[in-house]
């Protein structure tokens, strides 16, 4: 069986763990602390980060959220995770590097910094700066996922695909950490909630990180 190594809050491991459920593969979780540096982990990922997927049986080790999905979209053909022809799969690309890299630098990496780390690494309370202009940037990316829904039925087009599941697993996050503001978004949210209620999604609203609680609507899917 594989195994994925990662821990609740991870936005990379989320991605992985909704395409490994997408494509219907069995998995277990190992729940991993990077920040605490195991050998182990370490011997597995030199580089310390989540997630990394291993199979002891047959010996494989995979690193790197984006080249995870990749792997099971060429591994396994139930549910494409980046469908349609050359500049469609070119545009899903595009919107997962968005996430993966604007988003995550602009609100999900700050907030797991702040109220992650700080809490239960530094024993500090967070910079009230840096929240405020996390809620600011994510409001702008939570704009343009306005657009996106408004123009397509999914946002890297017509059919769902790894954007959107990039996308919810950083939402979802920054949800869990109180660091999105929904009012002015309803195209957003009304997406969002519909990510929410599909199966694969639902394990992730059931996880919680130890000593940090989410707000009340966090797992509420209507």
């Amino acid at each position: 069986m594989w195994q994925l190594h990662s821990f609740p809050l991870c936005p990379f491991s989320r991605k992985v763990r909704l395409a490994l459920s997408e494509k219907g593969v069995t998995y277990e979780i190992w729940r991993e602390h990077p920040w605490e540096g195991r050998d182990a982990f370490l011997a597995l990922n030199p580089a310390g980060r989540t997630p990394v997927l291993r199979h002891k049986g047959k010996d494989i080790t995979l690193i790197d959220s984006q080249a995870i999905c990749e792997f099971l979209d060429d591994a396994v053909e139930r549910s494409p995770l980046i469908p349609g022809n050359a500049i469609r799969r070119a545009e899903i690309r595009r919107l997962v590097a968005l996430f993966d890299g604007n988003f995550y630098e602009d609100v999900t990496g700050p907030l797991l910094v702040e109220k992650m780390k700080k809490r239960i690494v530094a024993k500090a309370p967070p910079d009230s700066r840096t929240l405020r202009e996390v809620m600011r940037l994510a409001a702008q990316h939570l704009e343009y996922i306005d657009w996106l829904v408004d123009s397509r039925r999914w946002l890297g087009g017509s059919r769902i695909s790894l954007a959107d599941f990039a996308a919810a697993s950083h939402i979802s996050v920054a949800d869990y950490l109180g660091g999105i503001d929904w009012d002015g978004h309803e195209e957003a949210l009304g997406w969002y909630r519909v990510m929410k209620s599909r199966p694969s999604f639902r394990p992730l609203l059931a996880e919680r990180m130890e000593g940090i609680h989410p707000p009340a609507h966090y797992a509420q899917v209507d």
